[in-house]
């Protein structure tokens, strides 16, 4: 039987930066050690200038004895209202990502319960995100569904 380890939900602080980092690396399969390439850098700074700012982002963390061990993030993208998004206020959902030694726990779900509340708090519309087939069963277990628009990008 697995055991399970409480963790504290909590909103992220500046001081987490580095561990967030780190964090943010597995998502890249950087090893979870944060080389200082171009993106470290930006999103240092990013994280920095957002981290109190809850009326546009939202960085719930899990801490499991003083180490952060799971995390998300919201952020708000405001765009023009439509029948879909009738204010034009979507949150993104992002980097969604749990130490696999502490995956299995139900951080995830918690994790994204919490952006979902803070979309809520703030009068988004509605929650989007791009999931990973491993990601897309707890995303559908809570509500979400796959969109028929195909997602496309243009890396400048």
């Amino acid at each position: 039987m697995t055991k399970i380890i409480p963790g504290r939900l909590r909103a992220a602080e500046a001081k987490d930066c580095a561990q967030l980092l780190r964090l943010w690396a597995l998502l890249f399969d950087d090893g979870g050690t944060p080389s200082e390439e171009p993106w470290t850098g930006h999103a240092r700074e990013w994280f920095t200038h957002h981290v109190e700012d809850s009326r546009h982002a939202w960085f719930p963390v899990i801490e499991v004895d003083g180490e952060l061990v799971a995390t998300a993030i919201g952020t708000l993208e405001l765009g023009i209202p439509n029948p879909q998004c009738v204010r034009g206020r979507t949150a993104r959902l992002a980097n969604v990502i749990t130490l696999p030694e502490h995956r299995g726990h139900g951080h995830a779900t918690m994790l994204v319960l919490d952006v979902v509340a803070w979309a809520r708090s703030i009068a988004a519309d509605r929650v989007d995100l791009s999931a990973t087939p491993t990601g897309q069963r707890i995303y559908e277990k809570l509500g979400f569904t796959v969109t028929s628009a195909p997602r496309m990008k243009l890396v400048l």
